[in-house]
C-alpha cells in the first residue's frame, strides 16, 4: 500500500465519475477470516464457546486489560455496565450530543436521565468544563464517546469523576488502537465498551467488547447472560452440568463463536489495517489542508488517534452549497458518503422528553451543519483514494466562492 503520488489540480480537471460506487466503509476481509469461520462452523460449536474465550484473551492482552468480556455490540456493552454499576431510576448520567443514539438511549434502558453537555470545538469530544458544570446531587456517571477515534481529555475526566465519585464510562466503539498519554483506550480499571460493528476499524460484523475491573466483569458477564450463575457457562461442554440458577434478570448479550473467529484474525492484521487508515488520513490532509473551504480533523500531540472517521467540515462563507447539497454531489460522483452525527437532541424522542432546542448545544449543533465524512477503510485501493480527492475539489472548483480583487 502506497498513496497516491499525484493529485492534480480541480481548476484542470473535468468532473469525476467513477464507473463503480465508492461505499463509504467497506471492511477488508481475507481469507484468513473465511477460513476461521468455516473451521468454527466444522467444529460444531456455534454459540459462545472457545474462539469466543480465545477472542477475549487475545483482545485483553492486545488492549492492556485486566478483564475483557466478548459481547454482541457495544451497546450491549454501555447497557451491561450501567446495570452493574447500579444505575437506575432517579440517577443522572453526564454525555454528549454528539454520538450514535445508542450511547444515551442505554441510559434510558437502564431508567436513569441522560444529562447533555457540548464538546469541545476542535475535537468535538466532551468538553470537561461542561460536565463539571452538568453535576448535581443525582449525577452517577459519566459516559464519555471517543469520538471519531479521537480520546477524550481522560485525565480531566478522570479528576472529575474522581472529585465527585461518579463512574466514567468509555464508550470506546471508535477508539479501538487509540491511546491516551501513551496508554491504550481500554487499559484501565474503569469500564470500557467497544464496538465490532461491520464499518468499524476491527469488525466481527455485529459484536462488541466490554474490558475494566475483573470483578465488574464477573458481574458483567452474569448479566449478559439471562442472569445464570458463572456454573452454567459451560453445561454444554465436556463434563458441562445441566443444572443453572437465575440469579437476576439478565439479556442475552453473548458473542457467538462464529463471529469471534472473524475478530480473531481481524486482531491478528489490525496493525497493518491501521497503518493504511493513517497513509489515507495523511493524503487526505495534505490534499485539503490548505483549502480555505474545508476544516481537516484535528488529533492532539498527547493522543494517538485511532481514525475510525474522517470528519470533514465545510467552511459555509467559502462555498456556495450546503453540506446537503455536496453530499449529493458527492453521490451524483459514485462516492459514498455519511453524516456523524445527527447530534441527539435533534432526534424527536430526546427533543419531545426533554424540550431541547438546536442551539442549546452550539458547538455541536454548528458542527453538524459542517460535516461530511468521507469514505475512510484499509479496503480502499490508491484509486478509490484519488477518486475521492478528486470529487472533494472538483466540488470545490465548481461551488467555491470567488473572490474579487480590491
Amino acid at each position: 500500500w502506497k498513496p497516491h503520488p499525484t493529485f492534480p489540480s480541480a481548476t484542470t480537471r473535468s468532473s469525476p465519475v467513477r464507473d463503480k460506487f465508492l461505499s463509504f466503509s467497506l471492511p477488508l476481509i481475507g481469507n484468513e477470516e473465511i477460513d476461521e469461520v468455516v473451521a468454527a462452523l466444522k467444529s460444531g460449536w456455534l454459540t459462545s464457546g472457545p474462539r469466543t474465550k480465545q477472542f477475549e484473551q487475545e483482545f485483553c492482552d492486545a488492549v492492556g486489560a485486566s478483564a475483557a468480556l466478548a459481547l454482541n455490540s457495544c451497546t450491549a456493552g454501555l447497557h451491561v455496565a450501567l446495570k452493574v454499576l447500579n444505575i437506575g431510576p432517579g440517577d443522572e448520567v453526564i454525555t454528549t450530543p454528539m454520538t450514535f443514539a445508542a450511547s444515551v438511549n442505554v441510559i434510558e434502558h437502564v431508567g436513569a436521565k441522560p444529562v447533555l453537555v457540548d464538546v469541545e470545538p476542535d475535537t468535538l469530544n466532551l468538553l470537561p468544563d461542561a460536565v463539571e458544570q452538568a453535576i448535581t446531587a443525582n449525577t452517577k456517571a459519566i459516559i464519555a464517546v471517543h469520538y471519531a477515534g479521537h480520546p477524550v481529555e481522560l485525565n480531566a475526566l478522570r479528576s472529575i469523576a474522581e472529585q465527585y465519585q461518579l463512574h466514567l464510562i468509555e464508550d470506546a466503539a471508535h477508539a479501538v488502537g487509540a491511546s491516551f498519554e501513551g496508554q491504550l483506550i481500554g487499559s484501565g480499571s474503569n469500564l470500557t465498551a467497544f464496538s465490532f460493528y461491520a464499518t468499524k476499524n476491527l469488525t466481527t460484523g455485529e459484536g462488541g467488547m466490554l474490558t475494566g475491573d475483573a470483578d465488574l466483569l464477573d458481574q458483567a458477564r452474569i448479566v449478559s447472560l439471562h442472569g445464570m450463575s458463572r456454573e452454567a457457562w459451560g453445561r454444554y461442554s465436556a463434563g458441562g452440568k445441566w443444572a443453572y440458577d437465575i440469579i437476576e434478570p439478565g439479556f442475552k448479550y453473548n458473542m457467538p463463536d462464529i463471529q469471534a473467529a472473524i475478530g480473531l484474525q481481524q486482531l491478528r492484521r489490525f496493525e497493518l489495517m491501521q497503518e493504511r487508515r493513517r497513509t489515507i488520513v495523511e493524503t487526505y490532509n495534505t490534499a485539503f489542508g490548505g483549502s480555505s473551504a474545508f476544516l481537516t480533523p484535528t488529533t492532539r500531540a498527547h493522543v494517538t488517534n485511532a481514525w475510525h472517521l474522517y470528519v470533514l467540515r465545510l467552511r459555509a462563507s467559502e462555498l456556495t452549497i450546503d453540506r446537503n447539497q455536496f453530499i449529493q454531489e458527492m453521490t451524483a460522483r459514485n462516492i459514498g458518503t455519511s453524516v456523524h452525527f445527527i447530534p441527539i437532541h435533534l432526534h424527536s424522542f430526546y427533543k419531545n422528553k426533554y424540550g431541547y432546542q438546536p442551539d442549546d448545544f452550539p458547538v455541536a449543533h454548528a458542527a453538524f451543519q459542517q460535516m461530511v465524512s468521507l469514505p475512510l477503510s484499509p479496503s480502499m485501493s490508491d484509486q478509490d483514494v484519488a477518486d475521492v480527492i478528486d470529487a472533494v475539489l472538483d466540488i470545490q472548483g465548481k461551488f467555491g466562492r470567488r473572490r474579487v480583487a480590491a
